[in-house]
């Protein structure tokens, strides 16, 4: 029998110390410490055996090694496809976190009738440890997925569970959620660190030997977060992160991790009565209601994954009436909206810092990379003298401390697309400009430096 221990761990970061400690001195969490049995990796590496059939695994040659070609599962739902990098790969983990209420039970029911309607002779077992079976056949009738071949399971343990997947033998396991699974093998609380990994373990084990697909849905910590250990998602296949405003009606899927597919790929979806549909031309989500002819607005062209965006920065420039002025930003960090803030005082000789500042990201949604400097830049110019920018404009190009404009990658990609999307002008980096002078039919109007935006849009 092997050998049992106590260990406290933090359920937060997941560190580990053999004494209770009232704050953590990884993640600096009070509180967070559990008392959780663990056992000796002699047990698991048996199990690991067992489980793989006991094969021995020896090096091979590079050349001795044949390519496997990746089978997928198309569910019909593009935006989905899309994320999943052309479809779900057979026999892959993927892990779906999101807020509650979010929509992660009813994208995953979606995506179920559809493969049932795609590939009508497999079957799908539905395990709830939250809902009760009732509950997830209401839901899946609502959304119109009313097939025979769907098994809904209300089930906590693992065990158990594993029982039904060998008598059922179906194609596609959903596991809802992880954190109220438990293994009867580990002797901890449910929810526990512990618990997550095991169980982890045992499902990507499983499924990697006998080509089960699984959806696995996580919830998240308060920080947005999945909850559990890191290891997790170094486990699965595929981590998408389900985001959105619970009030608002859109939902966007983005992909954090693909062993098979490209990352940070999106999908976008609207919540309706009937459940979530795909957003087919998310560039018209982002700019339909737009208010013609105001000033403080402009058109940047981001990247996601694949897809080119289209996002409408405002700007809001307000006399300051107090001695400091504020800095309020969504969707774009506050720091890189000083940094240009500066740079248009120190270059413009515009005092705009003495201002509140207001910037917002139209949509929702969250701006890391830098090709969206240029287009912040024309928004405060353009609500500081309070003219309206040309609609049909879109600024692109990253700004640097001394003022010059510089380059983003993927530049053909993304004028194509402008090209496409009947945008008349593109205001750039002047090496953009010479690169692909006359390869669109576009305007590209190259700038070496951002002062030069004040002359080009509001020369007197």
């Amino acid at each position: 029998m092997a050998k049992v221990k106590s260990v406290f761990t933090c359920q937060e970061c997941g560190y580990q110390t053999a004494k209770w400690l009232g704050k953590c001195p990884d993640c600096n969490q009070w509180n967070s410490f559990s008392e959780e049995e663990v056992t000796k990796a002699s047990k698991l590496a048996q199990k690991v055996s067992t489980v793989l059939g006991g094969k021995v695994s020896k090096p091979k040659n590079i050349s001795e090694i044949e390519n496997d070609k990746v089978q997928r599962y198309t569910t019909g739902i593009k935006e989905f496809d899309r994320v999943m990098g052309g479809g779900v790969t057979y026999g892959s983990l993927t892990l779906i976190g999101g807020e509650p209420g979010i929509g992660k039970s009813t994208i995953l029911m979606e995506v179920c009738g559809k493969l049932l309607t795609n590939y009508s002779n497999e079957k799908i077992l539905y395990v709830s440890g939250e809902e009760s079976e009732s509950q997830v056949a209401d839901r899946s009738k609502r959304l119109g997925v009313d097939s025979p071949h769907l098994y809904i399971y209300n089930e906590t343990n693992w065990q158990k569970v594993l029982e039904q997947v060998k008598e059922l033998k179906p194609k596609f396991l959903v596991l809802d959620s992880i954190q109220t699974t438990y293994s009867s093998e580990v002797d901890s609380a449910v929810g526990t660190l512990s618990q997550i990994r095991e169980v982890t373990y045992e499902v990507m084990n499983y499924a990697k030997a006998y080509g089960l697909t699984v959806f696995l849905i996580g919830h998240v910590t308060k920080e947005g977060q999945i909850a559990g250990p890191k290891i997790l998602e170094h486990m699965v296949d595929t981590v998408i992160y389900f985001e959105g405003d619970q009030l608002g009606q859109y939902r966007m899927l983005r992909v954090m991790k693909n062993r098979f597919g490209n990352t940070n790929e999106v999908g976008i979806f609207e919540m309706q009565e009937k459940g979530l549909v795909e957003v087919s031309n998310p560039s018209q989500y982002f700019l339909e209601q737009s208010l013609p002819g105001s000033y403080g607005r402009s058109i940047t062209c981001i990247l996601e994954g694949s897809r080119a965006l289209f996002i409408e920065m405002q700007a809001l420039v307000v006399e300051n009436k107090f001695a400091v002025g504020r800095r309020t930003t969504q969707g774009l960090d506050t720091n890189r909206v000083a940094l240009l803030v500066a740079v248009i005082d120190k270059y413009f000789g515009i005092p705009l810092s003495y201002n509140d500042i207001y910037v917002n990201v139209v949509g929702g949604m969250k701006l890391s990379t830098r090709e969206s400097d240029l287009s912040v830049m024309a928004s405060l110019l353009s609500s500081y003298f309070m003219k309206p920018l040309p609609s049909d404009t879109v600024f692109l190009g990253e700004v640097g401390l001394t003022g010059e404009v510089r380059s983003v990658p993927m530049m053909e990609l993304r004028l194509r697309e402008i090209a496409q999307m009947n945008y008349k002008r593109v205001i750039t980096a002047k090496r953009v400009a010479k690169d692909y002078e006359g390869k669109f039919k576009i305007e590209i109007i190259g700038v070496t430096k951002a002062r030069d935006l004040k002359d080009l849009l509001f020369k007197e």
